[in-house]
């Protein structure tokens, strides 16, 4: 039986499940915040150590103005009400991504929360927040110059001391991994699912988690 470290998500579909519901895609992200709340309390009965989720990537700067400044707005809200809760539940939070092109206020939201969270020991959430993994991987290569072997590179990934991700979860219907931790996921286990994520809950999770432990993994091997 397969043993389960990490589990990254690709949260496609806020925005779809908004208009869907005729109610706008900023709505969309809002009960996505919400989905997001679920799985990480499922992941701590589960007892899964790690979850990454993909919040804002580099690319995601080409949507509407006002859409960006409404997902910044749920992150500033989200870590401003929320972190006293983050904090009694034992979740780390770590931040992955370019943050000193955010705006000021969050990125100090940000460290903030990183900071207050340090010792937390249940969970580790990692947060990919103006993340492309083309980036990171050339920011790794600049880091390590003409010391590059794995172990270096890895050292100096934002996943530096963390498994990679055993499992990747995207919602939304699309098969593709969109920039996002390219070097980490190259042995995960990929599922996609049709459902729109504000729509993903515990029995989704526990479903693939059932399938991930009965997978061979050969990692090259026979």
């Amino acid at each position: 039986m397969n043993k389960l470290n990490h589990v990254a998500f690709i949260m496609d579909g806020n925005g779809r499940w908004g208009r869907k519901k005729k109610k706008g895609r900023n709505f969309g992200h809002l009960k996505g915040v919400d989905t997001v709340k679920k799985i990480v309390n499922s992941s701590i009965k589960l007892k899964i150590p790690i979850v990454t989720f993909y919040v804002f990537s580099s690319e995601n700067w080409k949507r509407p103005k006002n859409e960006i400044s409404f997902l910044f707005k749920l992150i500033k809200s989200y870590f401003t009400k929320e972190i006293g809760n983050t904090i009694s539940q034992g979740i780390k939070i770590n931040i992955f991504g370019e943050i000193s092109k955010l705006s000021k206020d969050l990125r100090s939201i940000l460290k903030r929360s990183v900071k207050l969270t340090k010792k937390n020991k249940k969970i580790t959430v990692n947060l990919a927040i103006n993340y492309g993994a083309k980036n990171e991987i050339l920011l790794t290569a600049k880091k390590v110059k003409n010391k590059i072997n794995m172990k270096n590179f890895e050292k100096n990934l934002y996943t530096s001391n963390m498994p990679h991700p055993d499992i990747l979860i995207r919602t939304g219907g699309q098969k593709r991994l969109s920039n996002f931790m390219l070097w980490q996921l190259a042995y995960s286990e990929l599922f996609f699912l049709k459902k729109l994520w504000p729509d993903f809950n515990q029995t989704d999770l526990r479903k693939i988690i059932k399938q991930f432990r009965n997978r061979k993994r050969n990692f090259g091997s026979i």
